[in-house]
């Protein structure tokens, strides 16, 4: 009998910050075409998808419309994989899938409904779905191109620049004639962002006051501001916004974990929206789905990508039985761009 890997949550993250004893790597029997039931399939995954919001899930706090996982069942997330078994009339053998929460197992069982055909693309690799084409480049996409309401000559300001989500802004911002100013976590990712096209970037670890770092890298102030971290560092662009600007709220990822409100940081220069009549906006990407906005996405990067317009960095662990460790890298910022597990 063949075998498959699992990983599964052993432990909540109770303390705020995942460790590795709170996950669970094990061996089981591989699924069989005869455990189908009418529209199910079985899936082998090629890519795994490895986000931040992942540390949403690993708390065990509810928050908003994020389901944490349970303990004992599989991690989940985006994934790329072929199918290798179908009891569905609209999936074949062989069929190049997509699943937006699939089971970090090498081999499992699925709805049919659960999961899509990828999109055919020219020069597009299997890998390229949890990379450029993936939910996080979708998520800058929308962030940067549409709420943003980007105008050619306006700056941009975006932290955690060189990650999965920063590194996609930067490089629609400059497509549409925005001047970009990235923010990352160490000399090498500020270099790979003058690289693909930041007008300015900075280290945040050495650049001491973010508010007088912010404004040597943009004297004329924020247009836009895209924010990954929330925190001390969203605080510090409020005090740079321009009039009229636009605060596109991605993520919080300096918040994360965070279960006691006395732990979270409290914004000080909230009164600079009112007075700057400035527009704050969060979105949840899910809703993006299935719209014109994904279409026009798909199009115009695919197109990007294939003419060399568009770089994407990605740091790829190799194999589910460290699936884990990837997890944990990616919250200790060790990763650079975006995170994915090849099978």
């Amino acid at each position: 009998m063949s075998t498959i890997t699992r990983v599964l949550l052993e432990n909540y993250a109770a303390s705020g910050q995942a460790k590795i004893s709170d996950f669970k790597t094990v061996q089981g029997p591989a699924p069989t075409k005869e455990q189908l039931k009418e529209n199910e399939v079985i899936l082998r995954p090629l890519y795994y998808s490895v986000d931040p919001y992942q540390a949403y899930r690993l708390s065990g706090v509810r928050v908003g419309h994020i389901e944490n996982y349970k303990k004992g069942h599989p991690i989940s997330n985006y994934l790329v994989a072929t199918v290798v078994a179908s009891a569905s009339k609209y999936f074949q053998e062989g069929d190049l899938v997509l699943d937006n929460d699939g089971k970090w197992e090498t081999e499992y069982i699925t709805r049919a409904s659960a999961i899509s055909k990828a999109p055919a693309q020219q020069g597009i690799d299997p890998k390229d779905y949890v990379g450029v084409l993936s939910m996080p480049s979708f998520t800058a996409y929308v962030g940067a191109t549409i709420l943003a309401e980007p105008k050619a000559g306006e700056t941009i300001l975006v932290s955690t620049a060189s990650g999965a989500v920063g590194q996609m802004v930067v490089q629609l911002s400059k497509v549409r004639g925005l001047r970009v100013v990235g923010v990352a976590g160490s000399d090498d990712k500020v270099e790979y962002l003058k690289s693909i096209g930041a007008d300015a970037a900075f280290n945040y670890k050495t650049c001491g006051d973010f508010v007088e770092a912010i404004k040597r890298a943009a004297p004329e102030g924020i247009d836009i501001y895209f924010d990954n971290v929330g925190g001390e560092f969203l605080d510090a662009a409020l005090a740079n916004i321009n009039t009229f600007a636009r605060v596109v709220i991605c993520g919080a990822i300096t918040q994360y974990g965070i279960s006691s409100p006395e732990e979270r940081y409290g914004v000080k220069n909230i009164t600079n929206v009112l007075m700057k009549q400035a527009k704050i906006q969060g979105y949840i990407i899910r809703n993006y789905y299935n719209t014109q906005a994904h279409k026009d996405f798909v199009e115009e990067v695919s197109r990007l990508y294939h003419e060399g317009k568009i770089k994407y960095r990605l740091t790829e662990a190799e194999g589910l039985e460290n699936g884990a460790q990837a997890i944990l890298d990616l919250f200790e910022g060790k990763n650079f761009g975006k995170s994915i597990i090849k099978a």
